[in-house]
């Protein structure tokens, strides 16, 4: 369970996720490891708790809606990211790191097909959900200190300051999450 949830993350056709990690880590940088840290956690913590709640069957949302959420989710955190990118302060940071456990809820929804799918009729929920949960917070990690080693690679040898990369990431994610809203549109 565990190596399928690293693969769900990591696979390409799962960009949203990808996208979404972006837009929340772009405001950090290496020295802030410890709140990058919780911010991948409380996302994992969001997303393990609608998941849960969908697979034992307490929760059941609409599909067509929840796959419209959550490029609203990744759209609003970049903009956000871009309303406030000149105080590139621990308050921005704070921030995602509510963003991350908000729309984290929003996030496990998306995941709760493929999690119901590989777990099958099985009545033990539990173990599966945490592995499964292990394998996301694991892949999230790889992701995230990818784009802060970017960013901080960009940023020294490029001479671009925080302040624009901030906004120019930000503003593409938004671009891809736009696209995203329209082309699923539920309504």
């Amino acid at each position: 369970m565990l190596k399928w949830a690293y693969f769900i993350v990591l696979d390409i056709k799962a960009y949203d996720h990808i996208l979404f990690l972006i837009v929340l880590a772009v405001v950090y940088e290496f020295i802030h490891w410890k709140k990058v840290l919780w911010l991948i956690t409380l996302f994992t913590i969001g997303h393990s708790i609608t998941l849960a709640l969908s697979a034992y069957g307490i929760l059941k949302i609409d599909v067509d809606l929840v796959e419209f959420l959550i490029p609203l989710s990744i759209f609003i955190t970049g903009l956000m990211n871009v309303l406030t990118a000149r105080k590139a302060s621990v308050g921005k940071e704070n921030q995602n790191l509510f963003f991350a456990l908000f729309f984290g809820l929003i996030h496990g929804l998306g995941f709760s097909n493929y999690f119901k799918i590989m777990i099958g009729k099985t009545s033990d929920k539990l173990i599966p959900l945490l592995e499964f949960a292990g394998g996301v917070e694991a892949a999230q990690i790889i992701i995230v200190l990818g784009i802060l080693l970017i960013g901080t690679l960009t940023q020294s040898i490029f001479n671009v300051n925080r302040r624009d990369w901030i906004l120019v990431i930000s503003s593409i994610v938004m671009g891809f999450a736009f696209q995203m809203m329209i082309n699923r549109v539920f309504w």
